[in-house]
């Protein structure tokens, strides 16, 4: 009877710490998710990777630093499909976003909260980060936001745009004009 109590009394201890754990994972979850949400990022290219890939140092924004170098992979992504960039050195041109008419974000926002969703959203079959990337953090008081991280990040942007294609997004290469 002691030893049915005493396991009991366990096994309740165990799932009692599970239980604070998970929690204190969705909560840096939400934490993540509400500081991406707002899109607070810039991008800009560092160079040129494989064929049909880019090279870009994402500029994610949060009041954590381990949260925003988190984010950068959904930032690159959503970076190239809205914003695009401009060229530089190291071989960049300038990369318009893939998505042209900024309603579409609000005309397919249950694809995209899909695809960008938190914990594995489809977004992240298509970026990387690059091997010597290691965040560059710099802290900057911005409107309640304390960290910038700079974060390099490879995207395969062809395989992006395929997907978008079939998915109805955006018009094929191949459509016409």
């Amino acid at each position: 009877m002691k030893n049915t109590i005493k396991k009991a009394g366990l096994l309740a201890m165990m799932f009692t710490a599970f239980a604070l754990t998970s929690n204190a994972q969705i909560s840096k979850t939400k934490k993540a998710q509400k500081d991406t949400d707002a899109w607070k990022y810039e991008i800009e290219c560092v160079g040129i990777g494989k064929p049909g890939t880019k090279v870009i140092k994402v500029w994610s924004y949060s009041k954590k630093a381990n949260v925003a170098n988190a984010q950068s992979k959904k930032n690159a992504v959503h970076g190239l499909v809205f914003q695009g960039y401009a060229g530089g050195g190291q071989g960049c041109t300038n990369q318009a976003a893939l998505v042209t008419d900024p309603s579409v974000a609000e005309q397919k926002k249950e694809f995209f909260d899909n695809f960008f969703e938190l914990n594995g959203g489809k977004y992240m079959k298509f970026v990387s980060h690059s091997a010597d990337s290691t965040p560059e953090i710099m802290s900057v008081k911005i409107k309640g936001y304390k960290y910038k991280v700079g974060v390099i990040v490879t995207v395969n942007t062809s395989a992006l745009r395929k997907d978008l294609e079939a998915a109805g997004i955006i018009r094929g290469l191949s459509s016409g004009f």
